[in-house]
């Protein structure tokens, strides 16, 4: 399947920031995390990491997709 983007949290940034990665989505309705993951940035999921999606409002009312851990 042909790669595509959600906004992935970043950790010990100090305020919320969410980076756009690249994911491949997998048969069964999950996605592979893809990287490389910058040397200065430490993300939620990974690289290789296969994780689920769910639509996040902002704070400004923007609704996008994230990627959170699969329940």
């Amino acid at each position: 399947m042909t790669p595509t983007t959600l906004l992935m949290p970043l950790l010990k940034e100090g305020v919320d920031v969410w980076r756009p990665v690249a994911v491949r989505p997998l048969s069964d309705g999950t996605h592979l995390v893809l990287g490389p993951m910058p040397d200065d940035e430490l993300w939620t999921f990974p690289p290789g990491s296969v994780v689920a999606s769910r639509l996040h409002t902002f704070g400004d009312g923007v609704q996008q997709l994230v990627v959170v851990p699969i329940s």
